[in-house]
């Protein structure tokens, strides 16, 4: 691996991770986790119900993981499971309404967050940035 390989390697993990980190700081009022927030954001803005183990591939998490996930989510009131119409022994994960108006909280505070911290970023730059890693995403998509 050369030194700028493994440079963008690093920058991109210490990125994400900061990323969230700030964006997870920045929640915390809303008095939800990460892991939390993250899955209402991938249930809220798929194109249609999800089963456990569909948004446990999504999030990277195992499926006993997303099981105890999912049962907070229950408990606290945000999501219910209801059955998959095709097959019994699937759950569908939906937001019930409570669960909506705290995505909606996450996305307004989610779109202020980037918005600051883009302020100062040179346009040119952000769309080269930003096409560079689609094209990755579409090579670690696409590999076996």
């Amino acid at each position: 691996m050369t030194d700028l390989e493994e440079r963008f390697s690093g920058a991109l993990h210490n990125t994400s991770r900061a990323w969230r980190q700030a964006l997870d700081r920045r929640l915390k009022y809303l008095g939800v986790s990460q892991a939390s927030w993250m899955t209402i954001a991938v249930v809220a803005k798929a194109r249609g119900p999800l089963s456990q183990s569909e948004l446990a591939d999504r999030l990277a998490v195992e499926g006993a993981t997303m099981v105890a996930m999912v049962d907070r989510l229950v408990k606290a009131g945000l999501v219910v499971r209801e059955p998959s119409t095709t097959d019994r022994r699937v759950k569908r994960v939906v937001l019930t309404p409570a669960g909506n108006l705290l995505y909606d909280k996450v996305r307004t505070e989610a779109a202020a967050f980037r918005k600051e911290l883009l302020a100062n970023m040179d346009p040119k730059k952000l769309l080269i940035a930003t096409e560079l890693l689609e094209v990755l995403q579409g090579i670690i998509d696409t590999s076996p």
